[in-house]
C-alpha cells in the first residue's frame, strides 16, 4: 500500500420496482433510503455510495436502462483511479425467511410469469454467445466470508447458489458479465418481504453488508 491514503471503495446499489404478486417491493424502499440511512448512522471509512438506482422488474425490455446504469459507474472509475467499484443488487424473494447472498447466476431466462413489460421467456439463454442455458457466472467476492460476517452480527442469512430464473437472475447474469469485462465486482442479495423481516432490520442489514464489503476489500 505504501504511503497512499486508504483507497475508497465505491458501491453502486440497485433495487427493483413492483412486479407481479409484489405490489410493494422492499428493495425499492431499502435502496431509496440507503444513502441517508448510512449517513445518519455513521458511514464506514472508505465507503462512497456511488449511486442508488431502482430498476424496472423486466428482462429484455429493460436492458438499455440497465446498461446505462452499469456504465455510469465505469465513466466514474476512469476519473477516480484509486477507487474500486462494487455493484450490489437487491431483489426480493417473497417466500424467503432469510437474507440470501447469491454466489452465481445462470445463463437461463425462464420466467414463471410475464415481467412488467410482458416478456415471458422459457429456457432462453440470457447471453447466447456464452453458450447454453447451463453456463454459470460466479461473483469474485467471497460470498461465504460475507455470509459468516453478517451471521456474526445476528442476521438470519445464508449463501445461495440459486438466484432463480426470473428477473433477479437475469440482471445478476448481465451484471457479472459486465463486471468481468470491466474489472469491477458484482453481488446480488435476496431479501424477504417486510412482513417477514421488518424494514428497520432490513435497513440495518443493508448498511452492515456495505460495511463488511469495505472491510473485506480493504484487508
Amino acid at each position: 500500500m505504501g504511503s497512499e491514503g486508504p483507497a475508497t471503495i465505491t458501491i453502486h446499489v440497485t433495487g427493483f420496482k413492483k412486479f407481479h404478486g409484489v405490489s410493494e417491493n422492499p428493495t425499492e424502499t431499502i435502496v431509496s433510503n440507503l444513502t441517508n440511512y448510512v449517513k445518519k448512522n455513521g458511514s464506514p471509512k472508505g465507503l462512497v455510495i456511488g449511486s442508488c438506482s431502482i430498476l424496472e422488474t423486466a428482462g429484455q425490455g429493460a436492458l438499455l436502462p440497465l446498461y446505462q446504469t452499469l456504465r455510469s459507474a465505469i465513466s466514474e472509475k476512469d476519473s477516480t483511479n484509486s477507487s474500486r467499484i462494487i455493484w450490489v443488487h437487491f431483489g426480493v424473494n417473497s417466500g424467503a425467511t432469510k437474507f440470501a447472498i447469491e454466489h452465481q447466476a445462470v445463463n437461463e431466462a425462464t420466467f414463471r410469469c410475464p415481467d412488467e413489460m410482458g416478456w415471458k421467456p422459457q429456457k432462453v439463454p440470457i447471453i447466447p454467445s456464452d453458450g447454453g442455458i447451463s453456463y454459470i457466472r460466479e461473483t469474485s467476492l467471497p460470498v461465504e466470508e460475507i455470509t459468516k460476517a453478517l451471521a456474526k452480527k445476528g442476521y438470519e442469512v445464508m449463501t445461495s447458489d440459486d438466484a432463480g430464473r426470473f428477473v433477479c437472475n437475469y440482471v445478476y447474469y448481465h451484471s457479472l458479465r459486465f463486471a468481468e469485462q470491466n474489472g469491477i465486482k458484482s453481488l446480488f442479495v435476496h431479501v424477504p418481504l417486510f412482513l417477514t423481516i421488518d424494514e428497520d432490520t432490513q435497513m440495518k442489514f443493508a448498511a452492515s453488508l456495505l460495511e463488511i464489503l469495505i472491510l473485506l476489500q480493504s484487508s
